[in-house]
């Protein structure tokens, strides 16, 4: 028996990042933008000039948590508030989930292969940039 598993390439992570780095011009929000891969290893990761240092890890956990979970980041935290089912799960995997938007599966057909993680601007610049670089794949 063979088990084939489907993820992001370089090449692809490059297809993503294009159109991400693009919305941020458009929306005057320097980004960093991570890419990682089925196993949530790091593929890419560009860092905008004038983007804020301090978001470099945090874009490369909004894309780990999203492909840990297999949701958006902006859902995650939807459900992540006091009192929600999620409540608390920021804390786990030594404080690596990120539970504010920003975070995008990356898709293709109905199997997910990856991930995008977008931070510098607000939760709402940064769903629309990984949005835009998670419709490229």
């Amino acid at each position: 028996m063979t088990i084939r598993t489907e993820s992001v390439s370089l090449e692809d992570a490059r297809r993503v990042v294009a159109p991400g780095e693009v919305k941020a011009d458009e929306i005057g929000s320097p980004s960093n933008i991570a890419v990682v891969n089925v196993g949530g290893n790091l593929v890419a990761h560009i860092r905008m000039d004038a983007a804020w240092i301090g978001s470099v890890d945090i874009s490369i956990s909004k894309a780990l948590t999203s492909r840990a979970f297999d949701i958006s980041t902006a859902d995650l935290a939807a459900n992540a508030g006091p009192g929600e089912q999620f409540f608390g799960i920021n804390v786990s995997n030594n404080g690596r989930v990120m539970i504010f938007a920003g975070g995008v599966p990356l898709r293709h057909g109905d199997r997910i292969v990856g991930a995008v993680g977008v931070s510098g601007g607000s939760g709402e610049q940064d769903q629309a940039v990984a949005e835009a670089a998670a419709a490229a794949l």
